[in-house]
């Protein structure tokens, strides 16, 4: 917030007290599962080989902007308090990169200027519907096929080739090459710098996954930098280092922006470790990947971990109840939120029969409920979301996102310790409500509560919130109900980290 903004609302504010609920304390009151007051909801927007966004490449830039506002609607839509954008898919950008050349998944060529920026377009537009916008960026990956005379010759990876490893049909940057990784690190970075970005975002791609009969050929790197850990340490060593880099550059850079990652979802298997998950699955990520995502929960080099539990009830080999369970249990003493990732692309479209049932998808969300860790879900891709195959989604969104949510507050990212303080002048008229800005506040919560006389358990769940809004950036702030309902409308002030001040009453 502005000083100017700051200072305007100071000088407005009023000495006459106003009516004020305070928030209750966790646990003193009756909540509804069914409409969780802070619940995390997000889908992935990929824009690699366009399977989401831009729809296809070459689009005029009028028509990629009405792509993002549509994608950006369907999360209003869904009732989605965020959105997971990919801005980084392979060693490229979308939005004029200090490192790295423009995607080609906006034109159709790589270096050729779209004549927008992107990125700075979506913070914009998803700010303006009060959705978080997290920017995902893959780390190492450089195309997604082995032709490097492909890439501009201005390409670092056509510049620096010791820097570049081909695998698996795929060109991929050293994580073992120090010089590599900074060139990573400082391309994420670049976006974090200038962009009012809410969270950076990794999925689950480190260090590539096998391929049957071809070797990650890191011997020389691992000769020079070994440093007498094991060959697997070591890797896991530079994956992590990487974690802390990233980590590092966005709290100097931007200290309230999350850090979250979106791994594959087994960290090791029973078998192979005592404190891994009651699960079978072909890989670990620990093993096969390097990474060492338990590491990251326990060592709180996260903000949040979005495993990608993208398995049914009940299936053999990973049966999402014992996933989610694990993780659960991970998470639990640390402040690393924990979000699962949600596979909506399979209803309908996967040899195990359940995900042709078309309450799959909320029966997860029920389970989910066992769990208070579990603090919000994400869904790939955007598409399949908008698809609502066998109205699978309808269902989700009918019996768990009735009611607008609040993001999960991360208050160790608050250099201010605490809450905002609570709106003041208050006033509705009709279905109007008008409130005096509050300083420190970047957005809203509306609730209307059915009793003359509001008390904090009316504030415990989302029962009684109708929006959302962002804060205008003016001295006087203003929200009109489309319902109309009657009741009396209670206010709170949502900081940056989603702390939540005490409601005023509208009079």
């Amino acid at each position: 917030m502005s000083t100017a903004h700051a200072s305007t609302t100071e000088a407005s504010t009023p000495k006459s007290a106003a009516a004020v609920v305070p928030q209750p304390e966790p646990g003193s009151c009756p909540t509804q599962a069914t409409t969780p007051k802070r619940d995390l909801r997000a889908m992935w927007v990929s824009s690699v080989v366009n399977i989401d966004w831009p729809s296809k490449t070459g689009l005029t830039p009028q028509q990629q902007k009405d792509e993002l506002i549509g994608w950006l609607d369907l999360a209003v839509k869904q009732r989605h308090n965020a959105v997971i954008l990919q801005v980084r898919p392979t060693a490229d950008a979308f939005w004029p990169s200090a490192y790295e050349p423009w995607s080609k998944y906006l034109t159709g060529t790589q270096g050729q200027n779209p004549g927008w920026d992107p990125l700075k377009f979506a913070v914009e537009q998803s700010h303006a519907r009060n959705l978080e916008l997290h920017a995902w960026f893959n780390p190492y990956r450089i195309s997604m096929d082995t032709n490097v005379n492909a890439l501009v010759p201005t390409h670092p990876a056509r510049l620096h080739p010791d820097w570049v490893k081909a695998y698996g049909g795929k060109l991929y940057y050293n994580p073992g090459n120090p010089d590599a990784r900074r060139q990573s690190v400082n391309a994420i970075l670049d976006a974090v710098k200038k962009y009012d970005i809410d969270g950076v975002h990794f999925d689950d791609y480190f260090y590539p996954y096998p391929v049957a009969g071809q070797t990650f050929d890191d011997s020389a790197e691992y000769a020079k930098y070994g440093n007498g850990m094991s060959l697997a340490d070591w890797r896991r060593n530079n994956v992590t280092t990487f974690i802390r880099e990233v980590r590092a550059g966005i709290q100097k850079y931007r200290p309230q922006a999350q850090f979250g990652v979106s791994p594959f979802a087994i960290w090791r298997n029973k078998a192979t470790d005592p404190e891994g998950s009651d699960t079978t699955a072909g890989a670990q990520t620990y093993d096969d990947l390097y990474a060492d995502t338990r590491k990251w929960v326990k060592d709180e080099l996260l903000d949040y971990i979005t495993p990608q539990v993208y398995w049914s009830r009940g299936f053999a080999a990973a049966d999402y109840e014992k996933v989610t369970d694990w993780w659960a249990t991970q998470v639990t003493g640390t402040h690393v939120h924990l979000y699962i990732g949600q596979a909506t692309y399979k209803v309908a479209q996967n040899a195990d029969p359940k995900w042709s049932e078309p309450q799959e998808l909320s029966s997860h969300l029920d389970f989910n409920t066992k769990y208070p860790q579990v603090q919000g879900n994400i869904y790939f891709s955007a598409v399949q979301v908008k698809a609502d195959r066998l109205g699978a989604t309808s269902l989700l969104n009918e019996k768990w996102y009735s009611r607008p949510a609040l993001t999960p507050a991360s208050p160790w990212l608050d250099d201010r310790r605490g809450a905002p303080r609570p709106p003041v002048v208050v006033k509705a008229s009709g279905a109007k409500v008008t409130w005096v800005a509050t300083p420190g506040a970047t957005s809203y919560a509306i609730y209307r509560v059915p009793t003359a006389k509001p008390r904090p358990c009316d504030l415990a769940d989302a029962r009684n919130l109708v929006a959302t809004v962002r804060d205008e950036r003016g001295a006087v702030q203003q929200w009109t109900d489309p319902a109309s309902g009657a009741g009396t409308y209670v206010v709170t002030a949502i900081d940056r980290v989603s702390n939540e001040s005490a409601g005023t009453v509208a009079r």
